[in-house]
């Protein structure tokens, strides 16, 4: 099912929300006023009439109103802290989503950031930023009572909240860029360290630490920068708002208490008017401090819009019948990401159900890019891809995982279990299924062997486990199920030779079954069980044809490009 206008909806999911929360800010602000009302009926009637009766009635009614306002206030809470559940819970999944698709169109391209945008932006609106903002707009309500006591006190009040106010604005220009710029060299610093680390016995084995290191290190000394000067101004703004907010209080007071004396006002006004000054300006010095945070929110939030902008929402796709795995390509073209270089020049060619086509051609040629595009993982720049005579693209993608196996060059496992990368993750997955799965990839022996067997966790990216043990598990993923579709790049460069035996058992025993198989493969063992052969060089087809036709058993050297030397027998194409 399409997900439709999910960043609209996640933030529509707040609308109520925000409704009831600035219902509940004007009763919480009105209760505000308990306080400096207190103060004021204490000076100006309990201590002149000396009526310990008005003082007790005048404590219960007060402490009862402040009861309501902390009610009131934890109500708030709750509904922002469930709104920001409910946000989180829409917009999760169709970020992920669009993240992997950011990530197959432009690999590199730190993608996985907007995961974190998400949580971003969730914590400033459910947080005490967005809070104070709803606070903001009664400013004015506590200013005009200031107003009201004695212009005076007012202009003193409403001058102090101008003051802040400008700060504010000072911030907001004078740390903007510096934050965006410190933002983009953190994402770059940690983006880095997280791709590099992956490969950290290349780095040890081949003296890379220092001048890898030096490179995070220049990224990161950037964004400390940055946000050492962003962090200096602001901290000059914060201190210079909490002098002017002290030096309210005092001006004010000694407003008050000048008034008092030329008997303008009582002295409870003046005590009530401080009280409700420091209320007027809280709001405003409370944006001050939440600044960096609704910076922060905002750059989340347009990065997650543009996100969203780049990848719109899935079309609902009509569930198709399962596959039988006829495979046509037509006029495929495709270019190198950002560029206009050509990596397919025009491929066409077909296969019916059951046929197993071995890909062949020199490194660079464009074959792992072509798997890609028959898999659906990457959408062609012209021509099409046909499956059953429907295109990739109009599939639906969860059902169309089901009927496609892919067991890609660089193999990747996921942390978690064994069994779990079997059975591709999948609630409710049959342990029979993926003993089956296992069975047929020629790797069940092998997991039983493991310290835990099929529980045996394979660590981030598979790393407790060899490259021939990854490329089992890997191929047993992609057999899962019995798919109608398999493609299998380069699937026996880690094998030695009774995985390799076992790889080319699995292939036998799925094309008995029907499935339609792709390989990729530099190795000539492979072409033995192959019905059809595609030789790909410089991104155009330059054969293509039956292997028997193209290959015959007698020759020196292998002419598939890059064949490794080796004691195995190989083929030589024929001259057509």
């Amino acid at each position: 099912m399409a997900e439709k206008n999910s960043l609209k909806t996640a933030y529509g999911k707040f609308r109520a929300a925000f409704i009831a929360t600035m219902v509940f800010s004007f009763f919480l602000n009105l209760l505000m006023f308990v306080g400096p009302l207190y103060m004021l009926q204490i000076y100006d009637r309990v201590l002149s009439s000396r009526n310990e009766t008005t003082l007790l009635m005048l404590t219960i009614i007060a402490v009862s109103l402040l009861i309501s306002f902390g009610v009131l206030d934890f109500i708030r809470s709750k509904l922002l802290i469930r709104a920001g559940m409910q946000f989180d819970e829409v917009l999760a999944k169709p970020v992920f989503h669009r993240v992997v698709k950011q990530q197959i169109a432009a690999p590199g391209s730190g993608g996985h950031v907007a995961l974190t945008d998400v949580d971003k932006v969730r914590e400033f609106l459910t947080g005490q930023g967005i809070i104070s903002f709803f606070d903001a707009p009664w400013v004015p309500l506590f200013l005009a009572l200031c107003f009201a006591f004695h212009p005076w006190l007012g202009l003193v009040a409403t001058g102090g909240a101008v003051v802040i106010f400008i700060l504010a604005l000072l911030n907001e220009f004078g740390t903007r860029k510096l934050l965006q710029s410190a933002g983009q060299s953190g994402q770059g610093a940690r983006h880095f360290a997280s791709t590099t680390t992956q490969n950290a016995e290349v780095i040890r084995a081949m003296g890379m630490e220092g001048p890898l290191s030096k490179r995070w290190q220049d990224q990161h000394d950037k964004m400390l920068a940055d946000q050492a000067v962003a962090s200096s101004r602001g901290s000059m703004v914060m201190s210079s708002s909490k002098f002017i907010r002290m030096t309210l209080q005092v001006m004010i007071l000694a407003t008050g208490a000048y008034l008092s004396l030329m008997r303008e006002i009582s002295p409870g006004i003046m005590i009530a008017a401080s009280i409700i000054m420091g209320r007027a300006l809280a709001p405003v010095e409370q944006s001050v401090g939440q600044w960096k945070q609704f910076i922060a929110a905002r750059q989340s939030h347009r990065r997650l819009t543009a996100l969203f902008d780049s990848f719109p929402e899935d079309k609902a796709r009509t569930a198709l019948p399962t596959p039988k795995g006829k495979i046509d390509v037509e006029k495929l073209i495709a270019f190198r990401p950002g560029t206009r270089e050509a990596l397919l020049k025009s491929v066409s060619f077909s296969l019916e159900p059951g046929e197993v086509l071995a890909l062949i051609g020199p490194s660079g040629s464009g074959k792992s890019t072509l798997v890609r595009h028959l898999v659906g993982a990457v959408q062609p720049a012209g021509g099409t891809v046909r499956l059953d005579g429907t295109e990739i693209g109009h599939w639906d993608t969860e059902q169309l995982g089901a009927h496609l196996g892919y067991l890609p060059q660089d193999v990747q496992l996921f942390a978690g279990t064994v069994a779990e990368n079997i059975a591709r993750f999948q609630d409710g997955a049959k342990d029979a299924e993926i003993v089956a799965a296992a069975d047929l990839a020629g790797a069940h022996e092998m997991i039983q062997k493991l310290p835990d067997g099929y529980e045996t966790s394979v660590g981030v990216g598979g790393g407790s486990l060899s490259g021939g043990q990854k490329q089992r598990v890997g191929l047993a993923r992609a057999v899962y199920g019995m798919p109608k579709l398999i493609v299998l790049d380069e699937p026996n460069s880690n094998l030695d030779s009774r995985g390799e035996q076992a790889l080319l058992t699995c292939i036998a025993e799925l094309k008995a079954r029907g499935a339609t198989i792709v390989l990729v493969t530099h190795k000539t063992s492979l072409l033995s069980v192959s019905d059809k052969t595609l030789m790909l060089v410089d991104g155009a087809v330059e054969k293509f044809g039956p292997t028997t036709e193209l290959f015959q058993p007698k020759a020196e050297k292998s002419a598939v490009a890059d064949t490794p030397v080796g004691p195995q027998p190989v083929l030589k194409l024929q001259k057509t």
